[in-house]
This record gives C-alpha cells, sequence and structure tokens, in this order.
C-alpha cells in the first residue's frame, strides 16, 4: 500500500508540474543545450535586438564563480556556482641552485675531480587550495522577476581536487526531470534537490587528477528515471548510471579515456536509443546496461563540444588546437562493434563519410534544416556542410569575434554565437552566407544560452541577463 502511494504521488507530481509548465507558457530548458540538444529555439516572440539595456527584462547578479549554464523549468531558473570565502595564493616553486664553480686544474694527473652534479630540485607540490573554503551553492531565480526564490549550499570546505587558475569548481550544467533538479560539482559531489530546494539524497564521488587541473566539465544527462555522469579524468575513467530518485548506483562502466569535457547524449533514432560518448574514441552503449555498441577513432586533442544527431545519423568531432585540425564524422543508426575507417578510410559499415579537417571545436556543431554548422573557437570562422553528403556548402571568417566558448542557436531561422566579450553575431541560415545583425552585452561570457517561449538568459562572469522581447 505504501508504494501504492509513493507512486501515486509521483504521478501526481508529475501531473502538477507538466501542467504548471504548460501554464507558464511552456518554458522548459531542462539540460545543457536544451530539450533536444539541439539549441533550436522553439519560442515565436524571441527578440531580434538587445543590448545593455535595450530589451533587457532583469538582470541578477552572479554569486561566485561558474561555467555552468542555466536551466529552465517551468517559471524556474536553476544555477550553479562555488563562492570563495577563503582564497590562498599559490605555492611558488624556489627557483633552481645556480650551478656549481668551475674546479681549477681539473686534468688528468691533477689529483683533481669534479663535484657531482647536482641533482634537480623537485618541483614544490601547490596544496594551498587546502587552506581555501568555498560554498557550492544551487539557486533558483524566478523567471518572471528575476528575484531568487531559494539557494542552497550543497558544500562548503576546502576543494577535494586542486584546479586551474583559469577555471571554475562550477563548471557543469545541472539537470532536471521536472520533478528534481540534480547539480553536478565534479570531484566536489552530485546533489539531488527537489523543485523547492529540499535536499533529496548527495553523492560523493572518487577524486582524480584532471589534466592540468582544468577539472571535469562534463554536465550530468537523465533519460528514464535514471542519470548519467560521464567522469574522464587522468587516473580513472569512467561512465556512471544512477537511479535518479535515490542516487542508488545501477551500473558502471570503465573508459580508456584520459581527460574530457564533452557532455553525452541520447541519441533516439529510428532503430534503437543509445547513450554516445566522445573522447579521442567515439563510445556508443545501450543506456540501460551500459553495453558498449559501437566505437570509431576520432583522435583529436580533447573532447569538448557534444554530438548532434537526427533519427538517421549523428554527427560529431573532437576538438583540436594549435597544431591539430579535426574531422568531422557521420555514424548511420545501428551501428555495430568498431566502424573505425581501415587504412585512414573516409567510410564503413557505420561511418557514412568523413570530413577531413573541418575544423571542430570548443562550441557544439549546429544542426539545422539537413545542414551542419561549425564554429571555431577562435578568429570568428564559421563553416555550413550538407548533413547528407557531408559537402561544404562555404566557410566565412567573421572579422572582430573574440574567443567562443559557448555553442549557437538558431532563432527564426538564424544561425547566432556570441564571443566571451558578449558580441552576438546572427548569420542567415541556409545554403548562402548572410551577416544580419549583431548585438552586444557588456559582460564576459562562456556559458552556453538557455531559451525561453519570448527571451534569453545569457550567464555572464558578472550577472545573468534576461533578455525578452515581450512582457
Amino acid at each position: 500500500m505504501i508504494c501504492k502511494k509513493n507512486l501515486w504521488k509521483q504521478i501526481m507530481i508529475l501531473i502538477f508540474s507538466a501542467s504548471g509548465f504548460a501554464s507558464s507558457g511552456q518554458n522548459m530548458w531542462p539540460q545543457f543545450r536544451g530539450p533536444e540538444n539541439n539549441m533550436v529555439a522553439k519560442g515565436t516572440l524571441l527578440p531580434e535586438v538587445w543590448g545593455n539595456t535595450q530589451n533587457v527584462r532583469w538582470t541578477f547578479d552572479m554569486p561566485g564563480e561558474s561555467f555552468s549554464s542555466p536551466i529552465v523549468f517551468g517559471n524556474k531558473i536553476f544555477i550553479t556556482s562555488a563562492f570563495p570565502e577563503k582564497k590562498k595564493e599559490p605555492v611558488k616553486s624556489p627557483p633552481p641552485p645556480p650551478p656549481p664553480p668551475p674546479v681549477q686544474g681539473n686534468a688528468p694527473g691533477s689529483g683533481q675531480t669534479s663535484p657531482p652534479p647536482t641533482q634537480p630540485t623537485p618541483p614544490t607540490v601547490d596544496n594551498s587550495y587546502l587552506e581555501e573554503i568555498y560554498r557550492w551553492e544551487v539557486t533558483c531565480i524566478d523567471l518572471l522577476t528575476g528575484k531568487e526564490l531559494w539557494k542552497q549550499v550543497a558544500y562548503k570546505g576546502s576543494p577535494r581536487l586542486s584546479k586551474h587558475p583559469s577555471s571554475t569548481y562550477a563548471c557543469e550544467t545541472p539537470v532536471t526531470d521536472g520533478l528534481r533538479v540534480y547539480a553536478y560539482f565534479g570531484m566536489n559531489g552530485l546533489y539531488c534537490y527537489d523543485l523547492n530546494g529540499k535536499l533529496l539524497w548527495k553523492k560523493l564521488l572518487e577524486t582524480h587528477n584532471t589534466q592540468n587541473n582544468w577539472g571535469t566539465g562534463s554536465s550530468p544527462v537523465i533519460y528514464n528515471d535514471m542519470l548519467y555522469i560521464l567522469n574522464d579524468n587522468e587516473e580513472d575513467s569512467y561512465l556512471l548510471a544512477l537511479d535518479a530518485a535515490t542516487g542508488t548506483e545501477k551500473w558502471q562502466v570503465k573508459r580508456e579515456e584520459l581527460t574530457t569535457y564533452s557532455t553525452p547524449v541520447i541519441w533516439k533514432n529510428n532503430l534503437r536509443t543509445e547513450l554516445v560518448t566522445l573522447g579521442k574514441i567515439a563510445r556508443s552503449y545501450d543506456p540501460l546496461s551500459g553495453k558498449p555498441l559501437w566505437e570509431l577513432k576520432i583522435g583529436g586533442e580533447q573532447a569538448i563540444s557534444s554530438p548532434v544527431y537526427d533519427k538517421d545519423n549523428i554527427y560529431f568531432g573532437s576538438s583540436g588546437g594549435r597544431e591539430i585540425i579535426t574531422d568531422l564524422f557521420c555514424v548511420r543508426a545501428g551501428a555495430e562493434g568498431n566502424i573505425t575507417p581501415a587504412d585512414s578510410g573516409l567510410v564503413s559499415s557505420g561511418v557514412k563519410w568523413t570530413v577531413r579537417k573541418a575544423n571542430v571545436n570548443n562550441p557544439s556543431p549546429l544542426l539545422y534544416e539537413g545542414l551542419i554548422y561549425l564554429l571555431s573557437g577562435r578568429g570568428g570562422e564559421l563553416s555550413c556542410y550538407e548533413a547528407p553528403t557531408g559537402k561544404l556548402i562555404y566557410k566565412e571568417k567573421i572579422p572582430k569575434v573574440g574567443a567562443c566558448w559557448a555553442t549557437p542557436w538558431i532563432n527564426n531561422g538564424k544561425v547566432c554565437f556570441y564571443d566571451e566579450k558578449g558580441v552576438t553575431q546572427m548569420i542567415k541560415a541556409g545554403r548562402n552566407f548572410e551577416l544580419v545583425g549583431t548585438n552586444s552585452i557588456d559582460d564576459k561570457f562562456w556559458s552556453s544560452v538557455a531559451i525561453t517561449e519570448n527571451g534569453y538568459l545569457f550567464k555572464g562572469a558578472k550577472k545573468i541577463w534576461c533578455v525578452s522581447g515581450s512582457e
């Protein structure tokens, strides 16, 4: 009887949440890159023009440091951040000792010998982070007013691992299923709340060093009441599946990958549902069991971006660097086993096509109306490819574009993206390149946008900006 009551309670909560969602104008951006992982805006009242004061409905001062993106369910916005209460300057390694003076008369038969070579001084281990104090916070904001509804301190204390000075302790975007919100802070824990801020469960994961202390960046994914965590690091990488309601482990798969930052996707294609991850090897798993389905060597330098897909194919590539220009791949639904093309070929039983040196970078690809758009991380280069064939349609360089970390999006038939300086470029979607607009907000931006029925949520380093075309 108790089980039936709990089941009925969950059903009623879900119905209430769904009805609240509908009554609030169907505002739902529940995860990184939106409800369908495609960054395509559905709203018809989205603004085309904005600035520091123009079409800004409200702003919210950012609490702490964060690279994660906001999510939305109904009239509630959820963000994560890490607030430094006590920071300590990192320890600097002492300079090496000077070389010993030359020994005079060091010649055969002189009776004098050179001193033994000086051993290099080992680098100083910087444990200053253990003296720091941070608050890891989850904040809920009212979409209509920009007022704080609640804030919970998920964890307060010293970080469990050090971080690179240019990173933050809150890089992963939270996710919600409409019943609960899940905030993942990498090695500093996973926390589950109801939508009113009540802590339901928490889980501390093992700590493992990441490349250059850049930390983790892959955001959690939810599907069929299961929560997926991808933690690729320098020591013990794994893909973890948890029961979303309780945090109980369902399965875990070890991975032969070093640090990655790409968020997995749930790919519902014409044949089955797959959980697809990127690294130097792209891999697909059965979401229910963790069974490997296929793998493809894609190389690259770091896996940062996430795949895009339709019912027939999935498209992806690993991010490159200054010396590596990466490829773009198209994999068919139903692929099995090792589908890496033989002898550096372009196709295989599972690979439909490969574009060499397409330059997949930090921003994820954008798929819209049969065309794939790739945005470079630096230099303002936008490339357009045919999704069915991989044929290049155009490659254009937009002047005066800064570094781009966030993923582009589609608004009313326009490809939109902003650089870290807050300058948004708008390009007409289609086979002909046409720059149709530019907007600017004075802030620093690394997070991807969240989109509601009639507005945008731009999360900068200083503020969250709600840009709306109507009241």
